[in-house]
């Protein structure tokens, strides 16, 4: 089937024209449209309480998404915790460490990030070993780090600050698209929930990260559209070779 109409579960980018869906959808003369298929919700401190976690016991954090930064934070906040200045922060990306100003001084703390990816952010962790890590993440979360903590022997606790929740899709038809993009198992998980009739049949599916295909194929679902890869280390590049690989098709 011919690719018209691509379903990005994800935001639409600020400037959809510049960015490469925009390029994507001139090049290949596609719709592509774009919905959050999931919502983050967090933890009241008080039901945080009941896992009887002690944020403080802790001297460095493990960040792995701005949101876990925001929700770290807000429950420092909620349970009137003042962070010490000698608390060091990981994070799995430049971006990630930057967006920390929104809440400490850059210089004045000890901020450390890594290359985007697991295996950089472990490499930084076990330089710092005698620390007490705690890795505040959603009660749906990627497995990768948690299995390279354990692994490596490094002293951490998981917080669950955050909830992901579906969001409601009930004004879509989810049959109009002729591929359907995914960047995590909630995707997944919130395309069942709203859908859950759901048939795969000719519809392309794009997962990006192994824990996402996982899910994919877990649903029973199949991946014609995987990254990242060595040629495609970003989702836009490998939905642009799909596309070229069917056009070539006809």
């Amino acid at each position: 089937m011919k690719v018209k109409n691509i379903l990005v579960s994800q935001p639409q980018p600020l400037d959809f024209e510049k960015s490469p869906y925009g390029e994507i959808a001139r090049k290949f003369n596609v719709t592509i449209a774009f919905r959050k298929f999931f919502k983050i919700e967090g933890i009241p401190a008080k039901d945080f309480r009941k896992d009887r976690i002690n944020l403080l016991d802790y001297t460095a954090v493990i960040f792995t998404s701005r949101n876990a930064v925001d929700h770290y934070f807000r429950i420092c906040k909620e349970m009137r915790l003042e962070v010490p200045e000698t608390m060091k922060y990981f994070s799995i990306s430049e971006s990630t460490a930057y967006y920390l100003q929104k809440y400490v001084q850059f210089r004045k703390r000890k901020i450390f990030h890594s290359k985007e990816n697991y295996a950089n952010l472990i490499e930084l962790v076990k330089k710092h070993k005698t620390e007490k890590f705690l890795l505040p993440c959603s009660d749906i979360h990627k497995q990768e780090i948690p299995k390279m903590l354990e692994e490596n022997k490094i002293q951490y606790k998981k917080a669950i600050i955050y909830r992901t929740l579906a969001s409601d899709l009930s004004d879509m038809k989810i049959n109009d698209y002729n591929m359907l993009v995914f960047f995590s198992p909630s995707g997944i998980k919130s395309l069942f929930k709203n859908f859950p009739d759901f048939v795969q049949g000719d519809i392309a599916i794009g997962a990006f990260g192994s824990s996402t295909q996982k899910a994919v194929y877990d649903a029973g679902l199949t991946v014609q559209v995987n990254a990242p890869t060595e040629t495609a280390p970003s989702m836009t590049m490998a939905i642009e070779q799909y596309l070229q690989g069917e056009s070539k098709k006809k």
